[in-house]
């Protein structure tokens, strides 16, 4: 198990599942082209680095849920895509600046039901925010091939 800190505690043990969240600098709300290039990143990672099992890019903040491929620690990982996907954004929209808060906040899965329950935490986060039911911002090509979308 690996420990780093920031300002918040972060554990990484290399096998277990993870869920993050992370969210923009001053909780500016991304645009839709924004989304559209945030999502892109995360689901790039897809068979890399990680096995995505779900991925929801809100207004403000993103939550991801994967599992890590041998070699490739967490940090790593989110510091590609939050670099790459600001510098994109940024390029996009002609702004400057920053886009991510510094510090995510990761939670290890213990269990197949915590994964199942995270998965499906995620999937429901824009119906929960009150926005429209058929929101494009999302990937959750695991939770459809099990059957369990919810």
């Amino acid at each position: 198990m690996r420990f780093y800190r920031r300002n918040l505690p972060h554990y990484d043990d290399g096998v277990s599942p993870v869920f993050v969240t992370f969210r923009t600098h001053g909780r500016w709300v991304l645009p839709p082209e924004a989304r559209d290039v945030v999502l892109a990143h995360c689901v790039r990672e897809h068979g890399v680095r990680v096995e995505l099992y779900c991925a929801v890019v809100m207004p403000d903040h993103v939550h991801l849920l994967f599992q890590q491929r041998e070699g490739h620690a967490v940090q790593a990982i989110m510091s590609s895509i939050k670099g790459a996907s600001a510098h994109s954004v940024n390029r996009a929209l002609g702004r400057r600046g920053r886009l991510w808060q510094d510090e995510s906040y990761d939670r290890l899965l213990r269990n197949d039901e915590g994964l199942l329950k995270t998965a499906q935490y995620i999937c429901n986060n824009p119906l929960r925010a009150g926005l429209p039911a058929d929101y494009r911002w999302i990937w959750r090509a695991w939770m459809d091939t099990r059957g369990s979308t919810p």
